[in-house]
């Protein structure tokens, strides 16, 4: 341990000298979380990025390796990789990022080399799907906002590779708000091989004396009746809607007091009805679409602003004259009743009680408490701009928001959000008001006072937002609810989650053993992970004890998040060989809206590649491409008049040997109101015309088992190659001839078999008149004209 003055600092081999200040619960939870997977929960601000840090640097010293650290954004790993290479003794260009501005080639060279790699999510998962890195040197990996690893997200696929591919792992999770019950933060667990939960609140000694105060004040403010009549407006339309959907039997509703469940109720059960190909399905879908946009309406009128709601119905108009615009969006603005809403937001020249509360909330904290800053936080972008051109008069304000066009309105790119953080943190203007772009652990300055525009109804946001003020000094945060609105509803739903966290952190702290037996069996297999401890010799594992060794004293760095979506780069078409012990499957990188190329690429004995390739969707060899087709794509295809998926197979029988189209899901013949006979016909043109293979699987899973056997067979028994550019093995004469006349004005393999049956040679149809080609079957005058006007015609670029 290290002193200077009466400031005490972490000695570590690893570490800069007295620069990570020493605090008791961030070596606590470091010293449990080196020798666990651990999920560490600590409040925003009080340092989780340090416990990480300290982790690693006892990694890399005892274990070696390399360090892996995750955030969802890349302003968040820029910001994470300043702090590492500010605090590591190791070389700045040991310290890289990953992120989808860095080309696959540049990332496969620079993850040799690395000691310490900071990324998005995605990007590495599309580098483990292409085989590109190789998590087995890496000691340790940080999952930071690890409350996000639900449902498909990158974080899961990364984890169960990680559990199975290293030789040493080691898991960190880090969040201020895991989940809203036990059976979230369970899930997070399982997804992530989690199987110690370390939880410290601000109730902890260790953590009070390093936070303040934050006081909530909830004011209620009340609607005009201005406001409310254009309000009842639109609810009488939702309720005329509701009408007709109840109608269909689709819903016993009649008040448009809905809430996202009824919805949802509602969307599944005209969903069965189109599947049953009932029209009625179509009708109420269209009328359910229509309820949502005059939902969003309401919730604009009664909880944002009546300058808000005028931008929303300028979009609905502009939208609704666009082309290709739904029904549902032109019976929006044509109904009278929203007319006359529109109408009434247009004249309202009052100020909303909201915006005036919150000038006022403001001017105290910077007028009369000597503030400086202030940060307000609002769920729309719409209320961000106009509150933003409100305040700006009162006050030194600027807006804060995503990246990219939402919805009509302009965002932000990333290089202006660092900027508008760089200024507020150096006090140059006043008021920060945001969007949830500024709510994970983006590393905004200590402001005097968080003002919610409206209550947030997911803890999870709740808490990070409260978690901007309070850090160094008693700060302020004061929530606007409207009185007698969904305002009401989302305080007490955000009242309630933010206690179940509360309690539910508390009965996990320190459970690990309840928390492994809830563990899904398949994911603990997975790894068969187990504690982690430092390798003997013999490459066992022996257990570390779990406490303070190698710490003398902990600091804090604040961790920094910005919204903005970090998908990788298409990447380059190239080709790939199979390296005898392995079977090799390119997939293209749009395959990777499913899991199938994730599932390949977990199987034993499997590599993955990705590519963009130019036909197909997976090569198995160098004759065998797949197209891969749902089955409503296909009988899409059928009833809409995209003719794509021919054009497609068209292109995998010019380049391949063995084309194939798989076909996926179930319900054939019975899923579209399509004829049997029309169904048997298409199948018929992609064996016979196009020569293509027709598979049917019932889902991913079987599509991806599938595309093994196809490919094991292939490279294993007839030891192909895989080569993204394959050729067609040998035509026959006829086969040669049959294509050279099929490509004339593309008539098509058919007409060019009638047309060599009836002239006998290729010259012959070249120089028959357009009267004698009638002669041939199939050939109409449309046909023959064309045929004349290709072979006839002078070349003319």
């Amino acid at each position: 341990m290290a002193t200077t003055g009466d400031q005490q600092y972490v000695d570590h081999e690893l570490l800069v000298p007295e620069f990570i200040e020493r605090r008791m619960y961030q070596l606590q939870l470091a010293g449990s979380a080196k020798s666990r997977h651990t999920l560490v929960c600590l409040p925003t601000g009080l340092g989780k990025t340090t416990v990480s840090l300290l982790v690693t640097a006892e990694r890399l010293s005892n274990v070696g390796g390399k360090s892996l650290l995750l955030a969802p954004t890349k302003p968040l790993v820029q910001q994470h990789a300043d702090f590492y290479r500010e605090a590591l003794r190791i070389p700045d260009d040991d310290i890289v990022v990953f992120t989808g501005e860095v080309s696959p080639d540049e990332r496969t060279e620079l993850w040799q080399s690395a000691t310490v790699v900071i990324a998005t999510p995605q990007v590495v998962e599309n580098d483990l799907v292409g085989s590109r890195i190789d998590l087995g040197p890496v000691s340790h990996v940080t999952f930071d906002e690890c409350h996000r690893a639900t449902g498909d997200y990158a974080y899961n696929y990364i984890a169960e590779r990680y559990h199975q591919d290293a030789k040493k792992p080691l898991v960190t999770g880090m969040s201020a708000s895991p989940g809203g019950d036990e059976e979230e933060i369970l899930e997070v667990c399982e997804n992530l091989g989690i199987d110690n939960v370390e939880v410290m609140t601000e109730e902890d000694s260790d953590v009070d004396e390093y936070t303040h105060d934050t006081d909530v004040e909830w004011e209620r403010v009340e609607l005009p009746d201005e406001v409310l009549e254009i309000r009842d407006a639109l609810n009488e339309v939702v309720e005329d809607r509701l009408a007709k959907l109840k109608e269909l039997g689709v819903t016993r509703k009649t008040s448009a007091d809905l809430s996202e469940t009824d919805i949802k109720k509602m969307r599944a059960e005209l969903q069965q009805l189109i599947d049953n190909d009932q029209s009625e399905g179509f009708k109420g879908m269209s009328a359910l679409a229509e309820i949502r946009k005059l939902r969003t309406a309401v919730t604009y009128v009664e909880t944002q602003s009546v300058e808000a709601l005028r931008r929303y119905f300028e979009r609905q108009r502009n939208a609704a004259r666009s082309s290709g615009a739904s029904k549902a969006s032109q019976r929006f603005v044509s109904e009278p009743k929203v007319k006359e809403a529109m109408r009434r937001a247009e004249e309202y020249d009052g100020l909303h009680p909201k915006y005036s509360r919150a000038r006022m909330r403001i001017a105290e904290t910077l007028g009369i408490e000597n503030g400086e800053r202030v940060i307000v936080f609002t769920e729309s972008r719409d209320t961000a701009e106009a509150l933003t051109d409100f305040l700006g008069q009162h006050f030194d304000a600027q807006r804060f928001v995503g990246q990219g066009d939402k919805d009509g309105s302009d965002g932000m790119t990333q290089n202006e959000q660092q900027d508008v953080l760089n200024r507020f943190k150096a006090n140059e203007f006043e008021v920060l008001v945001s969007t949830s772009v500024a709510e994970e652990g983006l590393d905004v300055p200590e402001v005097d006072l968080v003002l919610f525009y409206e209550p947030v109804p997911t803890a999870i946001r709740s808490i990070q937002r409260k978690g901007r003020t309070g850090r160094q000094a008693k700060g302020r945060v004061a929530v606007l609810l409207a009185e007698d609105t969904r305002d009401e509803a989302y305080f007490w739903i955000s009242k309630r989650r933010e206690n179940e966290m509360e309690d539910e952190l508390r009965k996990l702290k320190g459970v690990a053993d309840e928390v492994e037996e809830e563990l899904d069996d398949s994911q603990r297999q997975l790894g068969d992970f187990g504690p982690p401890g430092e390798a003997d010799g013999d490459g066992s594992k022996t257990e570390v004890e779990p406490g303070l060794r190698k710490f003398d004293a902990g600091g804090e760095k604040t961790e920094a998040e910005s919204e903005e979506s970090a998908a990788d780069d298409g990447g380059v078409v190239a080709t790939a060989e199979p390296d005898g012990e392995t079977v090799e499957i390119v997939a293209d990188q749009r395959e990777l809206d499913s899991t199938i190329a994730r599932d390949l690429s977990t199987r034993d004995g499997i590599e993955t590649r990705l590519e963009t390739l130019s036909v197909g969707d997976y090569v198995l060899s160098d004759r065998v491409v797949v197209e891969r087709k749902s089955v409503s794509d296909f009988l899409d295809t059928l009833t809409g008049g995209d003719r794509s998926m021919f054009e497609q197979v068209g292109d995998a029988t010019r380049h391949y040997a063995r084309p194939v189209l798989i076909l996926e899901g179930g319900d054939l013949y019975e899923k579209r109101n399509v004829h049997p006979n029309a169904v048997r016909g298409a199948l018929a043109s992609l064996a016979v015309d196009f020569g293509a293979s027709v598979l049917r699987t019932t889902d991913e899973d079987d599509t991806a088992d599938l595309l093994e056997v196809v490919a094991t067979r292939e490279q294993e028994r007839d030891g192909r190659e895989v080569s993204v550019h394959g050729e067609k093995a040998s035509k026959t004469l006829a086969e040669q001839q049959e294509y050279v006349v099929s490509s004339i004005a593309d008539i098509g393999p058919v007409t060019a078999r009638s047309l060599l049956e009836e002239f006998k040679t290729v010259e012959a149809v070249m120089t028959a008149r357009e009267d004698d080609l009638l002669e041939a079957q199939g050939v109409g005058e449309v046909t023959a004209e064309r045929i004349r006007e290709v072979v006839g015609s002078e070349y003319d670029r």
